[in-house]
């Protein structure tokens, strides 16, 4: 059974679930499906990791940067042990240096004119390659190194184009070398989209030395380093999609199933639909299913229980009408004045049977709404008790029963609950026990507190309630009344309705026979003790 909540509590959970729904509400994404957002979330961490590709063009550019500083300082010393040599030796050591170092070295003159040429004479280790003929996959190759410098903003290298050999001074390190003296290097793109590089020196006799290497080993180290970050990337996609499909099927294909069951649910077909419970998920899933299988399922009890009590509200309904109807009717012929004053009599009883009736069914009704609105605070039903029996003593009871409330005090009674609808529970238990009680019987009202629970009970001697019959005493409508009494003197609401109020406060009611083994009926009521 469900402990009582404080309506303030209640209050306040409800101003906390409307901060969370707002804090938890969703823009845009919250019109997406869960499969693309987990994709996209996935997706997006990989993205990252695709930055790498940025990251070699950063590398290559650094690289680069190195080799156009080693290309300065191979020319120049190059060009000061030229210095040292013979005009006439220049050409067979400067043929020398071209093949140790791998590159074209050439001389100009002060005009721009060719005077020694290491390609012209036979070292042949600068060639640029054409990319018409290159397989497919170079092509590949080029246009992503032509994409990534799109992304990345880099600027194109201007193309490499030979020179005829009277226009050295058309080559830009030849004009600085030749205006500023000392050394200068530039950065070409040949056709194939590799870097060449070109530095130029000073030499005697106001000439220029100027050497050029196509670095095609730079743009394969990246291109090697790019397809290994392409295979594991592409392998890392692969896996988190797949890994995202299967966590989108755990969780988007359960929510569905939940999603279509709630739906039927609301479209009345309630008895039919089994929300699946999902036992052998101990997630949040499973958590949300088993809730939701709980919430269908006492919805279907409530639906029930509603159909039920309409069933027996029209049922107790129509007998007060029938005589009504039939009183009615006999005033229309009946022209005895004794015979209309009976059937006032009948009709004036059957009007006030059906006021009871409807203001109990009424009652009965909001019960758990206005429960579930109260406001719960500390009762002494110790003095409620007190009061309620002085009460009753001063309105006088028939047939000499006697009252009677044991309570040394001592034991504070207090509960969380509402005192006026604590007191209606009591003041029916004493109303049902004395008139069950024969004349000059004493009905015993005694309370205890053992810490934890605060237990009241309402003890008469009358016939006792048949074992048989003391759970459906406390259903609506059910009603065993003593003999002699007049019928319709009770709605047969009045033990239901105490325990509506009993299990609202979180508590329970039942009835037993007297421990003291004397004949009679022992009605118990507990409720959770509370702070006075």
């Amino acid at each position: 059974m469900e402990p009582a909540i404080d309506s303030r509590a209640t209050d306040r959970a409800a101003e906390e679930s409307l901060v969370d729904e707002g804090s938890l509400s969703l823009r845009w994404s919250g019109r997406v499906s869960l499969t693309p957002r987990i994709l996209f979330v996935n997706i997006f961490a990989l993205a990252l990791l695709a930055g790498g590709f940025f990251y070699l063009d950063s590398y290559r550019a650094r690289i680069l940067d190195g080799r156009v500083a080693q290309a300065e300082r191979e020319v120049r010393l190059i060009a000061e042990a030229l210095s040292l040599l013979p005009p006439d030796d220049r050409t067979a050591e400067m043929l020398n240096f071209s093949r140790k170092a791998g590159v074209r070295l050439r001389i100009y003159d002060r005009r721009g004119r060719l005077v020694a040429d290491s390609r012209a004479l036979g070292v042949r280790n600068f060639q640029l390659r054409d990319p018409d003929k290159d397989g497919r996959a170079q092509d590949i190759a080029r246009g992503l190194d032509a994409a990534i410098d799109t992304v990345v903003g880099n600027e194109r290298d201007p193309l490499y184009r030979e020179r005829a050999p009277g226009r050295g001074l058309r080559w830009p390190d030849v004009v600085t070398v030749r205006t500023t003296g000392g050394t200068a290097a530039t950065v070409w793109r040949a056709p194939d989209r590799t870097p060449v590089v070109t530095a130029a020196a000073a030499l005697p006799e106001d000439r220029v030395l100027m050497s050029t290497v196509n670095a095609r080993d730079i743009t394969q180290t990246v291109r090697s380093e790019r397809f290994r970050l392409g295979v594991v990337l592409g392998i890392a996609v692969l896996l988190s999609v797949l890994l995202s499909l299967f966590l989108a099927r755990t969780i988007v294909r359960p929510m569905r199933m939940l999603a279509r069951a709630a739906i039927r649910v609301r479209l009345g077909r309630a008895r039919e639909v089994v929300v699946p419970r999902l036992p052998s998920r101990r997630d949040e899933i499973g958590m949300l299913a088993r809730a939701l299988s709980d919430m269908s399922g006492a919805l279907r009890s409530r639906i029930d229980a509603t159909e039920a009590f309409a069933a027996d509200v029209t049922h107790e309904l129509k007998n007060p009408l029938a005589s009504l109807r039939s009183a009615v009717d006999g005033l229309a012929t009946v022209r005895d004045a004794g015979l209309r004053d009976q059937l006032l009599a009948i009709v004036q009883d059957d009007v006030r049977r059906l006021d009871r009736l409807i203001t109990d069914i009424s009652d009965a009704s909001r019960i758990d709404a206005q429960l579930a609105r109260a406001k719960f605070e500390g009762v002494d039903l110790g003095e409620l008790l007190r009061a309620l029996v002085a009460y009753r003593v001063d309105r006088g009871i028939d047939r000499d029963v006697r009252l009677r409330f044991d309570h040394d005090g001592e034991d504070r009674l207090v509960v969380l609950g509402e005192g006026g609808r604590l007191e209606r529970v009591f003041a029916n238990l004493i109303e049902n026990a004395i008139s069950f009680s024969p004349p000059g019987g004493t009905v015993t009202i005694a309370g205890a507190n053992d810490g934890d629970l605060i237990e009241i009970a309402v003890e008469d001697e009358g016939p006792g309630v048949p074992e048989a019959e003391r759970d459906s005493i406390f259903r609506r409508f059910h009603s065993v009344r003593p003999g002699g009494e007049a019928f319709g003197q009770h709605s047969g609401l009045g033990l239901a309705i105490a325990r509506t109020i009993v299990e609202g406060h979180g508590g329970m009611i039942a009835v037993e026979s007297r421990r003291d083994n004397r004949e009679g009926a022992r009605f118990v009521v507990q409720l959770p003790a509370g702070v006075a």
